[in-house]
């Protein structure tokens, strides 16, 4: 099957598909690399990914690990099919990062009362649209956009490293000079350049998960803008805080883009589509 121009409608159904499957597999990690990350010294709740999940589970039961899942669906159709993260899904990540970190927030509270001021009230679990209201009324537009420079650079960096890398792994498993590689090489080819272009990135996504929450401990640093993060980072948590989270990234971007691939290989939107009626010329 030579190389193909997919239609921005099976581009949607095959991004929709493949983020359904894969948030679906992927999630919990996910939300334990946010909380990971969010994690400051001295407030330090979660030991590592499997730590994070048992405790989740514990104190949120088997749902709490999928908080802020509906809002990541909803930013991961577009994100796949029209490649405008920044533009259209940058509000949406924002609000699931604040979903996904509630939780360490209430733990906290329960946990490690010393670190939340005396007189605080356990708030409830804010949902997205109390998140969204509660910016546009505060902050406005710009408020739900809070992070878009730490987005640019690691999604541009992201996609440098990605797409030649995976190019580069599925022609080596090409049948012949014309023939496509297997499924299978696109997946695997997919998982390898996905996770390491996820690793590669992470001190950035450290940075925008940072500015991007909105809540914290009393004792915990607030930041002012990409340079401030990385500055107050250095000096009270050392450079190796820049890879928190990066074996969860791995494990989540991995099997995302090796199941996206495979999806489009596959032309799963265009089988969909095949059964509808066509228009006569």
């Amino acid at each position: 099957m030579a190389d193909k121009q997919i239609s921005l409608p099976a581009k949607l159904i095959n991004g929709g598909i493949a983020g359904l499957i894969g948030v679906s597999c992927v999630f919990p990690i996910d939300l334990a690399k946010t909380r990971l990350q969010n994690q400051q010294n001295g407030q330090r709740l979660y030991t590592s990914m499997s730590d994070c999940l048992i405790k989740t589970i514990r104190s949120e039961g088997y749902f709490g690990m999928y908080r802020g899942a509906a809002v990541n669906l909803t930013l991961v159709t577009p994100e796949k099919a029209i490649k405008l993260a920044v533009i259209v899904t940058t509000p949406m990540e924002m609000l699931k990062i604040q979903l996904q970190d509630a939780g360490r927030i209430a733990a906290q509270r329960k946990l490690m009362p010393e670190t939340v001021a005396a007189g605080t009230v356990e708030a409830k679990s804010p949902t997205a649209m109390q998140l969204t209201t509660q910016l546009l009324k505060e902050k406005g537009i710009a408020g739900l956009y809070k992070g878009l420079g730490a987005t640019l650079l690691r999604d541009v960096p992201f996609s440098i490293i990605y797409f030649p890398l995976f190019a580069n792994l599925n022609n080596l498993g090409k049948r012949g000079v014309e023939g496509p590689a297997p499924f299978y090489v696109s997946f695997v080819s997919g998982c390898v350049a996905g996770s390491t272009a996820a690793v590669a990135v992470n001190p950035v996504d450290v940075i925008k998960t940072r500015l991007q929450s909105l809540n914290r401990g009393t004792t915990e640093d607030t930041y002012t803008g990409v340079m401030d993060c990385v500055s107050k980072i250095m000096r009270n948590e050392g450079p190796t805080a820049f890879l928190k989270g990066a074996y969860c990234r791995a494990l989540v971007i991995a099997p995302l883009f090796g199941i996206a691939q495979v999806i489009y290989f596959l032309g799963v939107g265009e089988y969909i589509l095949s059964f509808l009626p066509k228009k006569d010329k």
